[in-house]
């Protein structure tokens, strides 16, 4: 697991219109392009060089660049946002991968995949079916994978507070270590793996990012970090309080590879 690349795009001033399900207020957009800024440095400082796009009011989510692709190794999907609202990103990004990646696959009608239900583990994908990715995009998504040589398997799960995505609540962190929500711990698709599970009242928590020899978490949950550290891990703990406020983790904020 070596990144030495990342896309970024900073939030717009129109961030709060997003779409959101949390209940925690709106953002301080001035406060959320100052901890986007501490994530890009975080980003730099684990050795990525960075491609910063724009930002892009006509599209309030569209910090949230991790939905529009799915990207590993040798294979680029362009995605097809499940929120109507965001099919538009997709679009925006795609000169941005098209440049680096050749072909550049695509999911298309009916399919939909957000890539925040896409965990990578290794040489073998979970793909998370939601409200934002369906059977059609999961199964698009998984040939695509596979015929690059990984493996995928799609995983149904029950959204509910603080789940939108599937890495909302799971995350490879290496070998066969998995991050996971309490709520997703003994889903049967996870058997096999050690399962690392954040401690109650840290849910959150779980959609932390492995960026080369450092573990990226969110700050204010010292006992998942703790959790990590005990494992081996290094954490680094970087502030996503007004990102958590629009359904936003650690992991959506880039596209590494």
């Amino acid at each position: 697991m070596h990144f030495t690349h990342a896309i970024v795009r900073p939030p717009a001033a129109n961030f709060a219109d997003g779409l959101t399900t949390a209940d925690f207020g709106a953002p301080d957009v001035a406060h959320a392009l100052a901890e986007h800024a501490d994530y890009c440095r975080a980003l730099e400082g684990c050795g990525l060089a960075l491609t910063m796009l724009p930002e892009d009011a006509a599209h309030p989510d569209s910090t949230f660049v991790e939905d529009t692709a799915v990207i590993a190794r040798n294979v680029a999907v362009l995605t097809r946002p499940g929120a109507t609202s965001r099919l538009g990103e997709a679009t925006a990004i795609r000169p941005a991968l098209a440049a680096r990646f050749h072909p550049l696959h695509e999911i298309t009608a009916p399919g939909t995949v957000d890539g925040g239900d896409i965990c990578e583990a290794g040489t073998h994908f979970f793909i998370g079916l939601s409200e934002r990715t369906n059977e059609a995009g999961g199964r698009q998504l998984a040939a695509f994978l596979e015929g690059a040589g990984f493996t995928a398997e799609l995983v149904r799960f029950t959204a509910g507070p603080g789940l939108l995505h599937l890495k909302s609540g799971i995350a490879w962190v290496g070998g066969r270590d998995l991050v996971v929500m309490r709520d997703l711990a003994h889903h049967p698709a996870f058997a096999g793996w050690e399962r690392l599970v954040v401690p109650d009242g840290e849910a959150y928590a779980a959609n932390c990012v492995r960026v080369n020899d450092r573990v990226l978490v969110p700050a204010g949950f010292p006992k998942t970090a703790a959790l990590l550290a005990a494992r081996g891990y290094k954490p680094l703990a970087l502030d996503m309080s007004e990102f958590r406020k629009m359904d936003g983790g650690l992991s959506c904020l880039s596209l590494r590879f």
